[in-house]
């Protein structure tokens, strides 16, 4: 018995198969397409959305955005890939109709269409809003780090070079220090002409190492689990995010003078933030961030154990002795409390409360806020924030990016691979829920 035979090389066939034919009904290509088509390229910033009447022609930006989604899809991030990818891969024919643009071509489309991507993505989450994809009632938010696409080593002389430069400019006017300007001017240079200047160093998880990379923050609705918006910044931590990821997630959502509420975790703990959102009528619910007392065996009394008194602004220690105000600390928006040395020596309870002196006790600026956010912080809605925020991340990071780590230096290229990514993830999820087919009429007719 032979094996099962394949047609000849040589073979002409009378009915030849159109490339409609090898792209399913439901297939993502179709999605792609009808989705980019339905588009307002002009009004989103993208540059020759209508084609010039002199000059050479240049490739459509319809095509080319199909083509990074289409990329990122199958995570294919580099633009040489894509090229050699719109050469062999029967799909990418069809889409782009067999045309097969330069890598160079392709490279700078998506470094000059950045604002435009972002408006891209907006679009699709107003889609979402009209096929009742999005709730706009809860929303999740979170933050995770990714590699810049510099190395350790050329991040590390850049901050060499910053803290030279203002060690220099520290010293100058001081007379017993000499400064090369010859020096000053050639670091300037080399830090001008530097590929990555924004670039900080993060650790990706916890108990690792710090590398170069950036924070992106995401805003995910709890219905679907849609991402309603997003950013990245240098900051390594989370802690003034919270207010403007909300209010960036509201207006994507378009919750209006309904309720609206935003969950997220320890890390995102501020008064002030926690002031800000309730000014602007976001509900939200953050656990706070408590200092504890580092010194004792854990059997020493909790903050919780002192009570504040507004009228005269002291604690009431758990022996009956105050707790009075002694220095302000405005970096840290923090009040500092402290009981009177020769009070905490002679009290019985000392054992239990403080190994120093005397005890204190640190209030923050915005703590009725704090304290109001901490008892919205119920398990129930930890578990929600883990449900929503936690699976996003790892699609974009392993699923859509296969590594995360970005290809783009700076910023605004890290800005511009995210939005590409977050773009496809809300494609992938809305395929998901929808079907291929069923999405793909929807855009048509959008």
């Amino acid at each position: 018995m032979g094996f099962i035979c394949g047609e000849g090389r040589s073979q002409v066939s009378m009915f030849p198969v159109t490339l409609d034919e090898l792209v399913a009904e439901n297939h993502v290509c179709r999605v792609i397409d009808a989705f980019v088509e339905g588009l307002e390229m002009d009004a989103l910033g993208f540059e020759r959305a209508e084609a010039a009447e002199t000059g050479r022609p240049g490739y459509d930006p319809r095509d080319l955005l199909k083509l990074y989604l289409y990329g990122y899809w199958q995570r294919i991030r580099s633009s040489r890939r894509l090229e050699a990818e719109c050469k062999r891969n029967v799909e990418l024919m069809w889409l782009l109709g067999r045309l097969a643009p330069d890598h160079k071509s392709i490279a700078e489309f998506r470094r000059r269409h950045s604002q435009a991507i972002t408006g891209a993505g907006v679009e699709l989450v107003r889609l979402a809003r009209s096929v009742g994809l999005i709730g706009g009632e809860w929303v999740g938010i979170d933050g995770s780090k990714f590699r810049a696409a510099s190395s350790f080593r050329a991040v590390r002389e850049r901050k060499e070079l910053e803290q030279y430069l203002a060690e220099m400019e520290a010293a100058e006017g001081n007379e017993e220090v000499t400064v090369d300007e010859s020096a000053v001017a050639a670091a300037l240079e080399k830090l001008r002409r530097h590929p990555e200047p924004e670039a900080q160093f993060m650790r990706p998880a916890a108990g690792t190492n710090k590398v170069p990379g950036y924070n992106v923050q995401i805003a995910v609705d709890a219905k679907q689990a849609l991402i309603v918006a997003h950013q990245v910044s240098q900051e390594a931590n989370d802690s003034r995010s919270l207010l403007p990821m909300a209010e960036a997630a509201r207006a994507a959502v378009g919750s209006g003078e309904q309720p609206f509420h935003v969950v997220a975790d320890v890390g995102y703990s501020s008064g002030e933030q926690a002031e800000g959102c309730e000014k602007k009528g976001i509900v939200t619910h953050v656990p706070a961030k408590r200092g504890v007392n580092a010194s004792g065996d854990g059997t020493l009394f909790d903050r919780t154990e002192f009570h504040y008194e507004q009228s005269s602004d002291t604690y009431l220690c758990p022996a009956g002795e105050r707790l009075r105000r002694r220095q302000l600390s405005r970096r840290d928006r923090m009040i500092v409390y402290t009981g009177q040395p020769e009070v905490c020596g002679a009290c019985a309870l000392k054992s239990r409360c403080t190994v120093g002196a005397q005890r204190t006790v640190k209030r923050h600026f915005d703590e009725a806020a704090l304290q109001r956010m901490q008892r919205r912080a119920t398990p129930e809605t930890m578990r929600l924030r883990r449900s929503i925020v936690e699976h996003p991340f790892a699609t974009l990071k392993y699923h859509i990016f296969g590594h995360p780590r970005f290809l783009l230096r700076g910023l605004q290229g890290a800005r511009t691979e995210i939005s590409l990514a977050v773009l496809v993830y809300n494609l992938k999820r809305m395929i998901n829920l929808l079907g291929g087919r069923v999405l793909t009429e929807r855009f048509a007719t959008s």
